[in-house]
């Protein structure tokens, strides 16, 4: 097993090394086994570092089978002379923080209501730890946070300790350890006793923040979504910008937002209905308008070609037409981009098969669709104008 640098010091930031093992993996991947590395694999719920081994980025770390594979952009050059490995600083301390922060959130938690953490993630951006219980109050959110920022105030130290399995009766572990031999306890004292192998500082002070933004219930656990020490400041910038965006677009001061967003919403809800209002008033009108034109030629038949025009609007039109003139017939076709629309309909007092009628144009534009006899529509690909289509339905129609 290699001697793993980042448990000695997380905060080493470059280091020298031989390489015991240059190899491809079976996807071709380039890596390379050291004798002693800083670089953590992933695990535990923590990424993995970035940084550089001979000026070669590294891409991945991983353990396998007990060694730990630095995967590179390439091979390198020269194997048989020492090298250098490079951590990306900013990615481990964020790592070491939001890890410190995990144990602290988790813990609170634990103290206070006795929830159990059952899984933890460390995204790119937010972390989760899965609480073992079906109910979260705001109120216990609040406590548990307020809990963990005072230990980070505290600034109490952040002890590591390798023990065996023997020895762990001497410390109140928040949860039992999976690894049985190479145990390491992560401690802060009179706190929280933990066995985890991850990266972090030397006390509570260096998280500096913590804040829960969300939960959410998931089967029989709730997941609770949080950030930490520089994060809690980003995140802050970046919250803060939309906000005085907002408060310039809406005219509103920063306390009075919620506000004025939901009288925004409400006179959106009013245009909406008034639109749609508008619009059902224009296919009544419609509707008489091709009524009239049928009267004057003194036929039952209503046939259109429009441009652009839903299904749904078409359906609307037609079911209009056929309830104020139970003898009038409908074939209407809408030519949208690459595509056409098609409906068919009769009044009560009509003998034909809609269903028929339809079932004659859909194959000529690779068509899905269907219906009844007094009313059916569909579409498919535009292989033909909609005139084309309109007429090849009125010829077959007859």
């Amino acid at each position: 097993m290699e001697n793993k640098l980042y448990y000695q010091d997380p905060y080493l930031q470059a280091f020298t090394a031989r390489v015991v093992k240059q190899e491809q993996n079976d996807a071709g991947n380039w890596y390379v086994v050291l004798n002693q590395t800083a670089f953590y694999p992933t695990g535990g719920g923590q990424p993995h570092d970035l940084g550089t081994i001979a000026d070669y980025a590294v891409i991945n770390v991983e353990e396998i089978d007990g060694e730990i594979r630095h995967y590179l952009e390439g091979p390198l050059d020269d194997i048989r002379k020492e090298v250098t490995g490079k951590i990306e600083w900013e990615r481990r301390l964020d790592h070491m923080q939001q890890h410190a922060g995990q144990h602290i959130l988790s813990a609170a938690f634990d103290h206070l209501f006795g929830y159990k953490t059952i899984g933890f993630h460390l995204g790119s951006e937010l972390l989760t730890i899965d609480l073992e219980t079906d109910n979260l109050s705001q109120q216990h959110v609040q406590q548990a946070e307020e809990l963990a920022n005072q230990i980070i105030l505290e600034n109490r130290l952040i002890e590591t300790k390798w023990v065996t399995e023997n020895e762990l009766t001497q410390y109140k572990l928040r949860k039992e350890t999976k690894v049985k031999e190479d145990i390491r306890l992560v401690i802060i004292p009179n706190f929280d006793d933990n066995g985890c192998g991850g990266t972090h500082p030397k006390a509570t002070g260096e998280v500096q923040t913590i804040k829960v933004l969300d939960w959410e219930r998931q089967k029989k656990k709730v997941r609770v979504q949080f950030v930490c020490g520089n994060r809690v400041v980003t995140l802050l910038g970046q919250k803060q910008k939309v906000l005085l965006e907002l408060t310039k677009i809406l005219n509103a001061p920063e306390k009075e937002m919620e506000q004025a967003v939901l009288r925004l919403l409400e006179s959106n809800k009013t245009l909406e209905k008034a639109l749609e209002q508008a619009q059902e008033n224009l296919l009544h009108y419609e509707a008489k308008n091709l009524l009239g034109k049928r009267i004057r030629t003194n036929q039952n038949l209503v046939s259109e070609v429009f441009q652009n025009r839903s299904i749904q609007e078409l359906q609307k039109l037609a079911r209009l037409i056929t309830a104020e003139d139970e003898t009038s017939i409908v074939y209407f076709v809408s030519q949208n981009d690459n595509r056409l629309q098609i409906v068919c309909a009769r009044g009560q007092a009509g003998a034909q098969s809609m269903k028929k009628v339809i079932a004659t144009a859909l194959p000529l534009i690779n068509g899905k669709g269907g219906g009844n006899d007094s009313f059916a529509q569909g579409g498919g690909e535009a292989r033909m104008s909609g005139e084309r289509m309109l007429q090849h339905i009125l010829e077959t129609a007859q």
